[in-house]
């Protein structure tokens, strides 16, 4: 039997995943523009971002559904993000994503 999924407790990390992607792609094409974010900071956006990811995986295809909800509400490019990120059969590490890619694909699929 599976465990229950906490259907408020995956949309939160379905959201906050979306937001971390945002902040953490800003930052990065804009450096400096935000002082009290240093790379020790990016680092733990980064680390939060791959926790709220990992417990979408956890949930399986409840995170997955509940993934694609949040896009077809709010079709942003970090809800895309997430979708996408959850269309892999193994979660993927945000460092070993090519940025540049990501970002051409996020800007050609948004809605």
């Amino acid at each position: 039997m599976a465990p229950p999924v906490l259907y408020e407790i995956v949309r939160q990390h379905a959201e906050m995943a979306a937001f971390l992607w945002t902040v953490y792609d800003y930052n990065l094409l804009h450096p400096g523009e935000n002082p009290d974010m240093d790379d020790e900071r990016l680092a733990r956006v980064v680390d939060r971002l791959e926790a709220h990811l990992d417990g979408l995986f956890v949930a399986g295809d409840v995170g997955k559904k509940i993934a694609q909800e949040r896009y077809d509400e709010f079709p942003e490019q970090g809800e895309l993000f997430v979708v996408r990120m959850l269309a892999s059969t193994v979660p993927i590490k945000v460092a070993d994503l090519d940025l540049e890619k990501v970002r051409r694909y996020l800007a050609a699929a948004a809605r």
